[in-house]
């Protein structure tokens, strides 16, 4: 059977007619657009696999009424049923189950090679929307051209996963006279809610891959690299290639020349471009200070500067920061992004000596049940005592943004909100200066709300106050989240104390070391509950930090500012069974699966913890307890549902039932033994 001849020649001429005849600036396979666009091209992986070399068929820039640049990404192919392949959810395939690119499809089909395009673009440049077009055909049995056409819109607002826009049969719509209408379209696609989450699970399962490959490629052939050393290296990486749009460019790994000259060398190049992001992000001149000297330890050693065959070795590991992550954080994730880069960071190192063996960080998912749990709207203060990576004060600016957006239908207010919430309601204290780094960049990346993380201890130093700008004013918290060190007394509840004392309204929502609940913590319980009242307990699931910790956590509730009476209900809730499955493999594409409606679980625990015993749907009454404490008891607050041992009728009718069972048995065994005994 002879081979199908590829039409993809005629395609090309036929579509780039269109174009030449629209007047417009096209450039070709092998033609320069920019040099930031042309760089990103060639540093991505290509369609193979390979290192770099992507070429669009045909590429142009085009400026919409406002003066912005969109890029326009052009594929070709020349065979029937190739313009795209679509996963079973409808979504651009280019990545396998395993979230391993998918070079076949990225390869064989017109618009997954254009949204592959698109997406090293978003990964290594300041651009964020793109228009990744897919052109396919053949000719029919008369030998008439017939082709098809798929526009997407890949872009930071969906994770670079790429939206279809409209059916087109030509490129008419790239006319200037047509493009801002064009755009407008563009602007109405929205993602729902359902397809976010699921869009930011994938990312974060990429993410989780990334880090691994990141790590280890770091610990085995990186030499002479403290733990320390390596999470300044890669905050550093990331806020130098950042940038700020208008303000400050990107570094980009060009710019670094690996020379020996003095203020010149690699580690001065990125100091200055974090300087420079610095000053422009309006932070306290003391924690930009402590920011720039807490790096440039780092950064200016010889060592790590040195020359080594025409490269430093602080220019090998920017490139692999900028190449494994830059797609993630340029993107704009609203994930804890570096809580899941400091456990990466330090599973691969041995530190049991080390005391930040006792920083054990709250997976996401967690975080955002305790910003719901201490019921987190626009209008809350939030704050955290040991806040770690600031990870649960994401969540909750998270869940305050979603908030505001839901009530505020003007978008000009929203901004304003929005603006409000990351600089004047969120405040964390982190004690441990290289987590506090981490804390600082979290909050940058997140949205900026990094104004009011302190690098203070929260028991010792704090009164209450903002750390910047209102520094006379108390924070007006209402609304406290924590996961602190099991080390401090009481497991942690001396956070928990001081933070609660200092509230006079509110709810808070803590997980600790279930043992503060039993035993361990009764003098802070005891005083926690003489101005605050114990709403529930929630035991979580033994292997809910599998890899970092095996002990059995509960979540606490509070409600503040009012004395927890005798009479006061506690619910109880036996959580173990969440609904994920979690692992720990080293080498899997995925160590948490949801296999028994866990989101379902989680939105359920939220609403009997504030509704009570009438949102009971999944879990039942053996998971669910309302019961009693003693307020001057301290070690009542790990209840379980009490068991019933009261015998019923049924349970005597089945006792009876397998009594006869069990003798008409033996009677029928020994009939057959007199049988056989007999020769019958």
């Amino acid at each position: 059977m002879a081979k199908i001849q590829s039409v993809e020649p005629i395609i090309a001429d036929l579509a780039n007619g269109w174009l030449k005849s629209y007047k417009l600036d096209y450039k070709l396979e092998q033609e320069s657009l920019n040099t930031e666009i042309d760089q990103a091209l060639n540093d991505y992986y290509s369609k193979n696999g390979g290192a770099g070399g992507n070429r669009p068929d045909a590429k142009l820039l085009l400026r919409d009424k406002n003066m912005v640049d969109y890029p326009i990404l052009i594929e070709y192919k020349g065979y029937k049923d190739k313009l795209v392949m679509l996963d079973a959810e409808g979504k651009v395939a280019n990545k396998k189950s395993n979230n391993q690119p998918d070079f076949k499809n990225i390869n064989s089909y017109a618009v997954n090679g254009a949204v592959h395009y698109a997406n090293a673009l978003l990964h290594y440049t300041s651009y964020t929307d793109i228009i990744a077009i897919g052109m396919t055909g053949y000719k029919n049995d008369s030998e008439k051209l017939e082709y098809e056409i798929g526009v997407y819109y890949v872009s930071k607002s969906n994770f670079g996963i790429g939206q279809k826009i409209d059916d087109y049969t030509d490129f008419s719509f790239l006319k200037k006279s047509n493009f801002d209408s064009f755009l407008e379209k563009v602007k109405r696609l929205r993602l729902s809610q359902e397809e976010i989450e699921k869009l930011k699970e994938q990312r974060e399962q990429e993410i989780t891959a990334s880090l691994v490959k990141l790590n280890n490629d770091i610990y085995q052939n990186e030499k002479g690299l403290s733990e320390r050393d390596r999470v300044y290296l890669v905050a550093a990486s990331i806020i130098a290639s950042l940038g700020v749009p208008g303000k400050v460019a990107a570094l980009e790994k060009q710019e670094l020349k690996s020379s020996t000259e003095e203020g010149n060398r690699d580690g001065d190049i990125i100091l200055r471009k974090i300087k420079a992001f610095l000053n422009e992000k309006n932070l306290p001149s003391e924690k930009r200070d402590l920011i720039v000297r807490t790096l440039q330890n780092t950064l200016t050693t010889d060592n790590i500067n040195k020359v080594d065959n025409g490269e430093s070795q602080l220019k090998r590991v920017f490139t692999k920061i900028v190449d494994d992550l830059g797609i993630y954080y340029k993107i704009g994730l609203s994930t804890d992004f570096t809580g899941k880069l400091f456990n990466e960071m330090y599973s691969w190192l041995g530190f049991s000596q080390d005391k930040l063996n006792d920083v054990v960080l709250t997976p996401s998912y967690v975080a955002t049940l305790l910003a719901r749990l201490a019921r987190v709207n626009k209008d809350s203060y939030v704050w955290d005592f040991a806040t770690g990576s600031a990870g649960l004060l994401v969540a909750a600016m998270n869940e305050m943004l979603n908030d505001a957006k839901e009530k505020i239908k003007s978008p000009d207010a929203f901004l304003r909100k929005s603006a409000e919430i990351k600089a004047n309601q969120l405040l964390g204290l982190e004690i441990l200066s290289e987590v506090y780094m981490l804390a600082i960049l979290n909050m940058i990346l997140m949205g900026d709300g990094s104004s009011n993380i302190l690098n203070k201890d929260s028991l010792k130093e704090f009164n209450g106050n903002y750390g910047f700008g209102k520094t006379d004013e108390k924070f007006p918290a209402d609304a406290f989240v924590l996961n602190p060190p099991y080390s401090a007394p009481g497991n942690g509840m001396i956070f928990v104390e001081k933070a609660l004392s200092m509230m006079s309204k509110g709810y808070a929502a803590i997980i600790i070391q279930n043992s503060a609940g039993s035993g361990k913590a009764i003098e802070y319980n005891k005083k926690i509950l003489k101005h605050s009242t114990l709403l529930a307990s929630i035991k979580m699931p033994i292997d809910l930090f599998i890899g970092k910790s095996s002990v059995q956590t509960n979540v606490y509730v509070f409600r503040v500012g009012e004395a927890h009476q005798q009479d006061d209900v506690v619910k109880f809730i036996d959580f173990s069974n969440d609904g994920y499955t979690r692992t720990n493999r080293k080498k899997a594409s995925c160590n948490l699966r949801d296999t028994d409606r866990a989101k379902e679980r989680y939105q359920e625990l939220v609403d009997l913890v504030r509704f009570g015993r009438s949102k009971l749907n999944i879990f039942t009454e053996k998971e669910y307890y309302e019961g009693k404490i003693d307020p001057n008891n301290g070690a009542d607050w790990n209840q379980t549902a009490p068991i019933d041992t009261k015998p019923t009728l049924e349970d005597f009718k089945k006792t009876v039932s397998d009594y006869l069972a069990w003798e008409v048995s033996n009677l029928l065994k020994k009939q057959n033994t007199e049988d056989d005994r007999l020769g019958k």
